[in-house]
Protein backbone atom coordinates (compact mmCIF):
# COMPACT_ATOMS: atom_id res chain seq x y z
CA UNK A 1 0.00 0.00 0.00
CA UNK A 2 1.61 3.45 -0.55
CA UNK A 3 1.95 5.55 1.82
CA UNK A 4 -0.25 8.19 0.41
CA UNK A 5 -3.35 5.98 0.44
CA UNK A 6 -5.85 4.70 3.38
CA UNK A 7 -7.87 1.67 3.43
CA UNK A 8 -11.37 1.01 3.36
CA UNK A 9 -13.25 -2.04 3.91
CA UNK A 10 -16.83 -2.60 3.53
CA UNK A 11 -18.71 -4.20 6.73
CA UNK A 12 -19.13 -7.49 7.03
CA UNK A 13 -22.71 -9.55 6.01
CA UNK A 14 -25.29 -8.44 7.96
CA UNK A 15 -28.32 -10.34 9.08
CA UNK A 16 -31.26 -10.18 7.53
CA UNK A 17 -30.40 -7.29 4.97
CA UNK A 18 -31.46 -9.55 1.54
CA UNK A 19 -33.95 -8.05 -0.63
CA UNK A 20 -34.11 -4.80 1.96
CA UNK A 21 -32.62 -1.12 0.97
CA UNK A 22 -30.46 -1.03 3.79
CA UNK A 23 -29.55 2.81 4.20
CA UNK A 24 -28.04 4.73 7.70
CA UNK A 25 -31.45 4.47 9.37
CA UNK A 26 -31.28 0.54 9.39
CA UNK A 27 -29.10 -0.60 11.88
CA UNK A 28 -28.85 -4.57 11.02
CA UNK A 29 -26.43 -7.24 13.14
CA UNK A 30 -23.42 -8.77 11.87
CA UNK A 31 -22.95 -12.27 13.33
CA UNK A 32 -20.18 -11.84 16.05
CA UNK A 33 -17.66 -14.25 14.09
CA UNK A 34 -18.02 -12.01 10.48
CA UNK A 35 -16.96 -9.34 12.33
CA UNK A 36 -13.84 -10.83 14.33
CA UNK A 37 -13.02 -12.16 11.17
CA UNK A 38 -12.92 -8.89 9.60
CA UNK A 39 -11.30 -7.27 12.58
CA UNK A 40 -8.54 -9.87 12.36
CA UNK A 41 -7.59 -8.99 8.62
CA UNK A 42 -7.40 -5.41 9.46
CA UNK A 43 -5.24 -6.34 12.02
CA UNK A 44 -3.30 -8.09 9.89
CA UNK A 45 -2.91 -5.35 7.02
CA UNK A 46 -1.94 -3.35 10.19
CA UNK A 47 1.09 -5.11 11.17
CA UNK A 48 2.34 -5.90 7.43
CA UNK A 49 2.39 -2.42 6.32
CA UNK A 50 3.06 -1.19 10.26
CA UNK A 51 0.04 1.52 10.20
CA UNK A 52 -1.24 2.74 13.99
CA UNK A 53 -3.51 0.65 15.28
CA UNK A 54 -6.55 2.59 15.30
CA UNK A 55 -10.02 1.93 13.05
CA UNK A 56 -12.00 4.35 11.89
CA UNK A 57 -16.18 3.12 11.78
CA UNK A 58 -19.35 3.84 10.89
CA UNK A 59 -21.28 4.19 14.19
CA UNK A 60 -23.96 1.72 12.77
CA UNK A 61 -23.30 -1.79 14.37
CA UNK A 62 -22.41 -3.63 10.75
CA UNK A 63 -19.24 -1.56 10.71
CA UNK A 64 -18.82 -0.13 14.54
CA UNK A 65 -19.11 -4.21 15.65
CA UNK A 66 -15.44 -4.77 13.98
CA UNK A 67 -14.21 -1.88 15.51
CA UNK A 68 -15.37 -3.00 18.92
CA UNK A 69 -13.35 -6.15 18.22
CA UNK A 70 -10.11 -4.26 17.59
CA UNK A 71 -10.64 -2.09 20.36
CA UNK A 72 -10.86 -5.29 22.83
CA UNK A 73 -7.44 -5.93 21.33
CA UNK A 74 -6.15 -2.15 22.39
CA UNK A 75 -7.07 -0.34 19.26
CA UNK A 76 -8.18 2.83 19.58
CA UNK A 77 -11.35 3.26 18.00
CA UNK A 78 -13.31 5.66 16.23
CA UNK A 79 -16.69 6.29 15.54
CA UNK A 80 -17.80 8.83 12.92
CA UNK A 81 -21.55 9.14 11.53
CA UNK A 82 -19.86 10.76 8.27
CA UNK A 83 -18.68 7.07 7.53
CA UNK A 84 -22.41 6.12 7.63
CA UNK A 85 -24.51 4.56 4.31
CA UNK A 86 -26.51 6.69 2.53
CA UNK A 87 -30.20 7.86 4.36
CA UNK A 88 -32.81 6.07 2.46
CA UNK A 89 -35.55 7.75 4.35
CA UNK A 90 -38.76 5.99 4.68
CA UNK A 91 -37.25 3.41 2.37
CA UNK A 92 -34.91 2.21 5.10
CA UNK A 93 -35.19 -0.81 6.34
CA UNK A 94 -38.26 -2.21 3.61
CA UNK A 95 -38.13 -4.84 1.09
CA UNK A 96 -36.82 -3.20 -2.27
CA UNK A 97 -40.26 -5.23 -4.15
CA UNK A 98 -42.29 -2.91 -1.94
CA UNK A 99 -41.21 0.51 -2.94
CA UNK A 100 -43.38 2.06 -5.69
CA UNK A 101 -41.56 1.92 -8.98
CA UNK A 102 -42.38 5.41 -9.50
CA UNK A 103 -40.52 6.61 -6.11
CA UNK A 104 -37.73 4.49 -7.55
CA UNK A 105 -38.21 6.01 -11.33
CA UNK A 106 -38.20 9.60 -9.74
CA UNK A 107 -34.82 8.92 -8.11
CA UNK A 108 -33.25 7.55 -10.93
CA UNK A 109 -34.02 11.00 -13.03
CA UNK A 110 -32.80 12.77 -10.85
CA UNK A 111 -30.09 10.77 -9.53
CA UNK A 112 -27.46 13.11 -7.77
CA UNK A 113 -30.30 15.55 -6.38
CA UNK A 114 -33.18 13.14 -5.18
CA UNK A 115 -33.26 12.39 -2.26
CA UNK A 116 -34.80 8.31 -1.90
CA UNK A 117 -37.83 7.85 0.71
CA UNK A 118 -37.10 11.52 1.72
CA UNK A 119 -33.81 10.11 3.08
CA UNK A 120 -29.98 12.09 1.78
CA UNK A 121 -29.12 13.21 -1.88
CA UNK A 122 -26.67 11.48 -3.45
CA UNK A 123 -24.73 14.76 -3.71
CA UNK A 124 -25.29 15.36 0.16
CA UNK A 125 -23.27 11.65 0.41
CA UNK A 126 -20.48 13.03 -1.91
CA UNK A 127 -20.02 15.64 0.18
CA UNK A 128 -19.76 14.13 3.39
CA UNK A 129 -17.12 11.93 1.51
CA UNK A 130 -15.27 14.85 0.73
CA UNK A 131 -15.44 16.60 4.00
CA UNK A 132 -14.83 13.49 5.96
CA UNK A 133 -12.30 14.89 8.72
CA UNK A 134 -10.49 11.34 9.42
CA UNK A 135 -8.77 10.88 6.00
CA UNK A 136 -4.98 10.88 6.12
CA UNK A 137 -2.21 8.56 4.55
CA UNK A 138 -2.53 5.26 6.37
CA UNK A 139 -5.95 5.55 8.23
CA UNK A 140 -8.19 2.52 8.21
CA UNK A 141 -12.08 2.18 7.68
CA UNK A 142 -14.97 0.22 8.05
CA UNK A 143 -18.01 1.33 5.98
CA UNK A 144 -20.70 0.90 3.64
CA UNK A 145 -20.94 0.07 0.48
CA UNK A 146 -22.90 3.59 -0.78
CA UNK A 147 -19.84 5.66 1.09
CA UNK A 148 -17.19 3.45 -0.55
CA UNK A 149 -19.01 4.02 -4.03
CA UNK A 150 -19.54 8.03 -3.59
CA UNK A 151 -15.42 8.01 -2.57
CA UNK A 152 -14.31 5.97 -5.25
CA UNK A 153 -16.80 8.52 -7.60
CA UNK A 154 -14.54 11.78 -5.96
CA UNK A 155 -11.28 10.29 -6.72
CA UNK A 156 -12.26 9.11 -10.24
CA UNK A 157 -14.83 11.27 -11.44
CA UNK A 158 -14.19 14.97 -9.44
CA UNK A 159 -15.49 17.06 -11.92
CA UNK A 160 -18.87 14.44 -12.82
CA UNK A 161 -22.16 14.70 -11.45
CA UNK A 162 -23.07 10.98 -11.10
CA UNK A 163 -25.03 9.20 -13.59
CA UNK A 164 -26.79 6.15 -12.47
CA UNK A 165 -25.45 4.17 -16.24
CA UNK A 166 -22.14 5.04 -15.00
CA UNK A 167 -22.10 4.29 -10.91
CA UNK A 168 -19.69 1.98 -9.94
CA UNK A 169 -20.43 -1.75 -8.65
CA UNK A 170 -20.38 -1.72 -5.13
CA UNK A 171 -17.37 -3.51 -3.55
CA UNK A 172 -18.31 -7.18 -1.75
CA UNK A 173 -18.65 -7.39 2.17
CA UNK A 174 -15.97 -7.28 3.83
CA UNK A 175 -14.15 -6.63 0.84
CA UNK A 176 -11.17 -3.65 0.97
CA UNK A 177 -10.53 -0.69 -1.45
CA UNK A 178 -8.05 1.65 -1.21
CA UNK A 179 -8.11 5.82 -1.85
CA UNK A 180 -5.41 8.13 -2.38
CA UNK A 181 -5.57 10.15 0.67
CA UNK A 182 -6.25 13.98 -0.09
CA UNK A 183 -7.84 13.41 -3.61
CA UNK A 184 -10.77 15.08 -3.73
CA UNK A 185 -12.66 17.37 -5.81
Amino acid sequence: MSEACFSVWRHPRPTGAKGLCVGARCDLPVPARRAKRLARRIQAHARRHRLLHEIWTSPLRRSADVGRWLRRWGWIHHRDAALSELDFGTWDGRPWSEIPKDEIDAWVADFAGGQPGGGESLEALLRRVMTWSGERPGALVVSHGGWMLARRWVADHPDRTPAPEAWPQPPAYAERWSFPAGARA
